[in-house]
C-alpha cells in the first residue's frame, strides 16, 4: 500500500491547530483567570470580604473548564472505544491533574494564608481525580457498549458525568481538608460541581456521534 502524499492540509492539522488548541490551553489560566477575577473579585476569607456574587463564573470557567478536558478525554473514549480504553484514558488524564491541581492550591494556600496542607495526601483529592476520571470513562464505555446509538450514547455520557459530579461532591462534602467551604453552601457548590460536568455529558456524545459519520474511530469496536 502506497503512502499517501504530502498535503498542505497535513500542517493545517498535524501542526498548526494542534498548536492553537495547545495556546488556548495555556491561556485559560495565565490570563483568562486573572481577568475574571478583576471583573468578579473572589471572597476574601482574612477579611471577610464576600467578593463578587458572580465569582463562582471564575470557577467555572477554569476550573471547570479544567475538569471537562480532564474528564471529557476519557468519556469520549469511553464512548467511541470501549470501557477499558475510557478507564486508562480517565488514569492518565486524572493523575496529571490531581499533581497540577494539588501542586496549585499547595501554592495559593501559602501565599495568601502563609501555611498550607500537604494536598497531594487529601483524599478527595485522589478520589474525585485520579479514581473520578476512571470512573467517569469506564461507566461511559460499560453502559453505551459500543453502542452507535445517540440516545444510548447521550444516556451513558448522562450517567457517567452526574455520577461523578456526585462522587466528587460527596469526597469535598466529607473527607477533604477543605471539606467546611463546602458545608457551608453545600447546594451552592454542589451546582458548581454538576454545571460543567452536565454540559459535559451532552457535548461529548454529539463529537462522539460526529465521529462516527465521518468514520473516525480509534481501535476496533468489534474486537
Amino acid at each position: 500500500m502506497s503512502t499517501e502524499p504530502f498535503k498542505l492540509k497535513n500542517i493545517l492539522y498535524g501542526l498548526i491547530i494542534p498548536l492553537l488548541v495547545g495556546i488556548v490551553i495555556v491561556l485559560f489560566p495565565a490570563v483568562l483567570r486573572p481577568a475574571l477575577d478583576s471583573w468578579f473579585p473572589p471572597p476574601d476569607m482574612m477579611t471577610g470580604d464576600p467578593g463578587s456574587p458572580y465569582a463562582f463564573l471564575t470557577v467555572i470557567f477554569t476550573h471547570g473548564f479544567a475538569l471537562m478536558a480532564v474528564s471529557g478525554i476519557p468519556l469520549f473514549l469511553g464512548l467511541l472505544w470501549n470501557k477499558w480504553a475510557g478507564g486508562a484514558a480517565g488514569f492518565i488524564t486524572g493523575t496529571l491533574y490531581y499533581i497540577a491541581n494539588a501542586g496549585y492550591n499547595i501554592q495559593y494556600s501559602i501565599i495568601n494564608f502563609g501555611a498550607s496542607e500537604n494536598l497531594y495526601a487529601d483524599p478527595s483529592f485522589i478520589g474525585s481525580y485520579i479514581v473520578g476520571t476512571i470512573l467517569v470513562g469506564y461507566i461511559a464505555g460499560a453502559l453505551n457498549n459500543q453502542s452507535m446509538s445517540f440516545k444510548r450514547m447521550l444516556g451513558s455520557a448522562l450517567t457517567a458525568t452526574i455520577t461523578l459530579s456526585v462522587f466528587q461532591f460527596v469526597l469535598s462534602y466529607t473527607v477533604a481538608y477543605s471539606a467546611w467551604m463546602t458545608q457551608m453552601d453545600p447546594l451552592f457548590n454542589y451546582f458548581v460541581a454538576v454545571a460543567p460536568l452536565a454540559v459535559l455529558g451532552v457535548v461529548v456524545p454529539i463529537l462522539a456521534k460526529v465521529f462516527m459519520w465521518y468514520g473516525l474511530i480509534p481501535g476496533s469496536r468489534y474486537q
